[in-house]
């Protein structure tokens, strides 16, 4: 189906199990694929971002099999990977694209790597610039800006670079490739990103070291297979959480939450704006946090700035975070958040227009917008260009409006959450 017809409801109210972890299932699925022996992933994504990295895994001669409680990958080692035979399809995924690319800058053979026509638009120079200066031969479009991707891997050189942007994939490219490095490499960034990577790399035994905003991957270090426990999707939650709070009489649960601290920027603001969220039985497993959140509707919200390093602890939280904002009183200001210019659409400008059609308040600026709040949505038809997080946004916004939505293209929802509907629709009331 292209379209959901979105009607407003009164409530979310049960408990609900994510899927895992978008973002750590991709590392999962790449590390143990380099790493030595047999490893364990838990549970299975069925994303076709996920699906995409790991047909392409197997493409390159990985064993993987699927169980009914997960999968069990069979690494091949750091230059165990064989010669793919046809073009490395990523989908729509960026996070494959950027992620593979590091590994096959180290590899001795030929691969291209491509997509479909959102990720032909995404930016490309970020990773090949650094993969080059590391001795890789990376080629694309307009000088490598741009998809496809054509690697000649071979023997690498360690590099301190200094990456003018945050991100998590442009730094897991890098500590990548550097595992195939004769020296140490290391990446420093202006804000800290995500650090799945680090973690992971840390769990399967990598040689890592980490000082303030500056990542270094030793020479030499190799990987060994291991159970990998991957915890539900915090930016999944974000759309249920947010659902909660905007509709009063919302009471949800939700169960075996990632609480990465570079992840749960969406948590501590809607803390900050008055929600009224619990975490409960908060563990460490794998290196990574996890726990329970308990989410309460009807707390009187307050707008905020949102600027600095609070922005890559929730990039991808920004659509639905601007929904809440319509919702809370007085006003909300995010800046600082040029990158959403660069992903799957151009999030600031459709995220603004669908919400603007709904009837919020609400201002583009170059690098983020001002949400007016306190002003009922009445609802209205909307495009997702393409994009799973803004389809997702603008359905939960449409629970809350005074009349029916329409939400266009929608079949984007599942390169990421292909349960998001059925999930919904268990918890509404």
């Amino acid at each position: 189906m292209n379209n959901f017809s979105v009607n407003p409801i009164r409530y979310l109210k049960g408990k609900i199990k994510l899927p895992p972890d978008k973002s750590i299932f991709h590392r999962a699925l790449v590390l143990s694929s380099i790493a030595q022996g047999k490893s364990k992933i838990k549970k299975i994504h069925q994303g076709k971002d996920c699906l995409s990295t790991l047909n392409n895994l197997k493409l390159m001669g990985v064993r993987i099999e699927e169980k009914k409680d997960g999968l069990l990958v069979y690494g091949e080692g750091l230059r165990g990977l064989k010669e793919p035979v046809d073009i490395l399809d990523c989908g729509n995924s960026a996070t494959t694209m950027r992620l593979l690319s590091g590994v096959l800058a180290g590899q001795n053979f030929y691969s291209v790597l491509s997509g479909d026509k959102y990720l032909k638009r995404r930016p490309m120079k970020r990773i090949t610039e650094p993969l080059r200066k590391m001795g890789a031969k990376v080629f694309g479009r307009e000088d490598g800006k741009f998809p496809p991707l054509t690697i000649v891997g071979g023997k690498l050189k360690g590099i301190s670079y200094s990456s003018p942007i945050p991100s998590a994939q442009v730094k897991s490219c890098i500590l990548l490739a550097g595992l195939f490095a004769e020296e140490d490499t290391s990446i420093t960034e202006p804000l800290k990103s995500r650090d799945h990577t680090e973690r992971m790399l840390k769990y399967l035994g990598g040689d890592i070291e980490i000082d303030n905003l500056k990542v270094t991957v030793k020479a030499g270090s190799s990987l060994e297979g291991e159970k990998i426990l991957v915890p539900g999707d915090i930016s999944a939650a974000a759309f249920f959480m947010a659902g909660a709070i905007i509709l009063g009489g919302s009471e949800l649960k939700i169960i075996d939450v990632g609480l990465n601290p570079t992840r749960r920027g969406f948590i501590d603001i809607l803390i900050q704006m008055g929600a009224d969220i619990e975490i409960i039985r908060q563990k460490t497993k794998c290196e990574e946090e996890i726990g329970d959140l308990l989410i309460k509707g009807g707390s009187e919200l307050e707008g905020m700035v949102i600027e600095g390093e609070m922005i890559p602890r929730l990039i991808d939280e920004i659509p639905i975070l601007a929904v809440v904002a319509c919702f809370a009183q007085g006003e909300t200001v995010i800046k600082g958040a040029k990158e959403l210019h660069f992903k799957e659409t151009d999030r600031i400008k459709a995220i603004v227009e669908g919400l603007r059609k709904m009837g919020a308040n609400i201002e583009e600026k170059e690098d983020g917008m001002v949400i007016k709040g306190g002003k009922k949505l009445k609802g209205g038809e909307c495009e997702s260009y393409g994009d799973h997080r803004i389809a997702m946004a603008l359905t939960i916004a449409a629970l809350g409006a005074k009349k029916k939505s329409k939400i266009k293209d929608v079949e984007c929802i599942a390169t990421s959450f292909p349960e998001f509907k059925e999930t919904l629709k268990s918890i509404s009331v």
